[in-house]
């Protein structure tokens, strides 16, 4: 009985630590100091390509680019429709993600007539079961490149986590319950999309990291301070 005991103070820890971080997105961000080349180049228009998937969920890209222009046009640019893009492009050959990205950007500048060209690579895009509890992860990379000079613009770094909330009110049992359930629904049908819509508003939308207020929004030209 001691032992079950010890196992069951040991499960309600990993329990509490759960729900005490559950609802907290976890995120990195890296300052870019130097917006010398986005504020040359002063794009209006943003073509987001087909993105490279590198999580085992092949699914990723396709649910990951229904979340992205609405962030982007939001910091006042306008975003070429991504799933006509993505037709056109695989009508001319370019089906194929890494094929989009390793292809030279001055080249799709031309083709859709776009100032600038963002590439996003999914790194991670998973959940995983440890102890009763579910984590649900996704990780992007973001680089804007140049439509008609093919230099890196902007880039930024996304990292997001979420894990169900867990009822503490229902004792020891009762947590261990709702935490099992709560994971195990998370593990079986993880809902990514949330997460990966605020990646993309923290991606671009964060002062200091993300994109300066584009020509059709009322701030562009007056953040300067913050980029």
């Amino acid at each position: 009985m001691m032992r079950i005991h010890s196992l069951f103070r040991t499960a309600f820890a990993a329990v509490i630590v759960a729900a005490l971080a559950a609802c907290a997105p976890v995120k990195t961000a890296q300052r870019h100091a130097d917006y010398t080349a986005f504020r040359a180049q002063a794009p209006h228009s943003i073509l987001v390509v087909p993105v490279v998937n590198e999580s085992v969920d092949v699914n990723a890209p396709d649910f990951f680019l229904s979340t992205i222009s609405r962030p982007i046009a939001e910091r006042g640019y306008y975003v070429f429709p991504v799933n006509l893009t993505k037709k056109v492009m695989a009508d001319d050959g370019l089906s194929d993600a890494n094929m989009v990205h390793s292809n030279d950007p001055t080249v799709l500048g031309k083709m859709f007539g776009a100032d600038a060209i963002m590439y996003i690579r999914i790194k991670h895009w998973e959940s995983k079961y440890v102890v009763l509890k579910t984590t649900t992860t996704v990780e992007l990379d973001y680089s804007l490149k140049s439509g008609t000079t093919g230099e890196e613009l902007w880039k930024n770094h996304e990292v997001l986590n979420y894990s169900p909330q867990v009822n503490s009110n229902g004792g020891l049992i009762g947590v261990l319950i709702s935490a099992a359930v709560a994971a195990a629904i998370e593990k079986a049908k993880p809902d990514y999309i949330p997460l990966a819509r605020q990646a993309n508003f923290s991606a671009v939308g964060v002062y200091g990291t993300g994109l300066p207020a584009g020509p059709y929004d009322k701030a562009y030209g007056t953040d300067t301070a913050a980029f």
